[in-house]
C-alpha cells in the first residue's frame, strides 16, 4: 500500500485546502497524472501523482484543509492486491454496490475494521463532492487571497533573509548583438512563432549553471543539495497581486522557440490559477525580470531552499567603450543573489560573466 501525502509546493506553504478529487478508488493512475486540486496560500494547484498504482481510498474530502505531509490516498502498488474484508453490514453492501464502489477502497470504521454504511457515505462524498460546492470564492481571488498570499511570502522572505547569508553582484550586459539576433529571428515570422527577448536570458543562465553546478539546487539539512536537472523558476506577477515562480524544466537543454512557448504558457495558466504541483515544487534556481516595469537593477531575495536568485533590468543605451570608440549601446544589468555557504563572491562573478558571454553569441543559443 501506498500513502500519497499531500506535497509542499514552496518554502512558505504549510497547508492546503482540497478542491477536488479527479480520481474514485479503483481507477488506475500513471506517475505524472493530475489527481487532484489543491489551494494553497497562493493559487489553485494541480496536484500530481508520483507511484503508478490503483486508488484504494480517498482519506481527504474536498473541502478539507489539511497540513503538508498528510496521507491524502492510498494506493495498490502495480500487482499488489487488495486486502479481504472479512466484516461488511449488509446496508453497506448494499449501498456500495448501488453506488459502483469497491467495497476493498473502502476504510472501515466499525468494530475489528468492518465496513459500515457510513463509510460507504463518507468514500462516496469524497470522491464526488464538488470544488464548487467548497469554495466561496474562486481560487485565487478575493482580498483575503491576496493577504493570504502576501503573509506567505512575507514568511518565506524573512526566512531566507534570517537563514541565508546572502551575497550579491553584478554585471553590466551589452545587449546589441542579441537585439541584432532576435529582430533577424523574428523577422518575417508570424506573431506566434516570435520570441521575446526575454528567453535569451533564460537560456543563457540555464546554461552558465552547467558550469557551476553549485549555484542550481537547495541547502537542506546542513548541505547542498544539486539539482537533478536544471529547472528554472521564473517570477511571474499575478493580476491580484503577489507573484508565482513556476518552472521550466530542463531550460538548458530546450530550444529558445520551445523556451518561448513553454514561458508563454505558465503565464497563461499561472494568472488561470492552473499550474501543477511539479512546477511550483521543482525549481532549483530563480530568474526575476522586471525591465519591463523599467527597473534598471534587482536584488532580489532568494526563495528558499534555493541557493541562487538570478535578477534582470531594462535594456536601456549607455556609453559603451568598443574597439576604442564610445558609443550609445543597449545595456542590461544582470544580478545575482547567492548563499554564501555555498558558493563565494569568486564563483559567483565567473558565473555572471558565463551568463553575459552567453548573450554575446545569441545564435548558439
Amino acid at each position: 500500500m501506498i500513502d500519497f501525502t499531500l506535497p509542499a509546493l514552496g518554502a512558505d506553504m504549510t497547508e492546503g485546502k482540497l478542491l477536488e478529487w479527479k480520481v474514485k478508488p479503483g481507477d488506475a493512475v500513471r506517475r505524472g497524472q493530475v489527481v487532484a486540486v489543491v489551494d494553497t496560500s497562493k493559487a489553485a494547484v494541480d496536484v500530481e501523482i508520483w507511484q503508478d498504482g490503483t486508488v484504494a481510498q480517498l482519506l481527504v474530502r474536498p473541502g478539507e484543509t489539511v497540513p503538508v505531509g498528510t496521507p491524502m490516498a492510498r494506493l495498490l502498488a502495480p500487482g499488489e492486491l487488495p486486502v479481504a474484508r472479512s466484516r461488511v453490514s449488509p446496508a453497506a453492501r448494499q449501498r456500495a454496490a448501488t453506488l459502483g464502489i469497491a467495497l476493498e477502497s473502502i476504510a472501515g470504521s466499525g468494530p475489528e475494521g468492518a465496513v459500515t454504511l457510513e463509510d460507504v457515505e463518507r468514500t462516496a462524498a469524497a470522491a464526488a463532492t464538488p470544488a464548487a460546492a467548497v469554495a466561496s470564492v474562486p481560487a485565487g481571488t478575493g482580498v483575503g487571497k491576496v493577504a493570504d498570499m502576501r503573509a506567505a511570502i512575507g514568511a518565506a522572505m524573512s526566512r531566507s533573509k534570517r537563514e541565508i547569508p546572502h551575497y550579491y553582484l553584478a554585471e553590466s550586459v551589452p545587449m546589441r548583438r542579441a537585439q541584432e539576433w532576435l529582430e533577424t529571428f523574428n523577422a518575417g515570422r508570424p506573431l506566434p512563432e516570435r520570441l521575446l527577448m526575454a528567453v535569451l536570458p533564460i537560456k543563457a543562465v540555464a546554461l552558465a549553471l552547467r558550469k557551476f553546478p553549485e549555484l542550481n539546487g537547495f541547502y537542506r539539512n546542513g548541505a547542498f543539495e544539486a539539482g537533478k536537472g536544471i529547472h528554472v523558476g521564473v517570477a511571474i506577477a499575478l493580476r491580484q497581486g503577489g507573484l508565482v515562480a513556476p518552472a521550466l524544466h530542463d531550460a538548458a537543454d530546450k530550444p529558445l522557440a520551445v523556451i518561448m512557448q513553454e514561458l508563454s504558457d505558465l503565464v497563461q495558466r499561472a494568472r488561470s490559477a492552473s499550474l501543477r504541483s511539479s512546477e511550483l515544487a521543482d525549481a532549483t534556481v530563480t530568474v526575476t525580470n522586471l525591465g519591463d516595469q523599467g527597473v534598471e537593477s534587482v536584488f532580489g531575495v532568494i526563495y528558499p531552499p534555493q541557493v541562487a536568485l538570478v535578477g534582470l533590468g531594462r535594456v536601456s543605451l549607455r556609453p559603451w567603450a568598443e574597439e576604442g570608440v564610445v558609443r550609445a549601446v543597449p545595456v542590461m544589468q544582470a544580478t545575482l543573489s547567492a548563499d554564501h555557504r555555498v558558493s563565494d563572491g569568486h564563483r559567483g562573478a565567473l558565473f555572471l560573466n558565463e551568463v553575459r558571454e552567453r548573450l554575446q553569441h545569441p545564435e548558439t543559443l
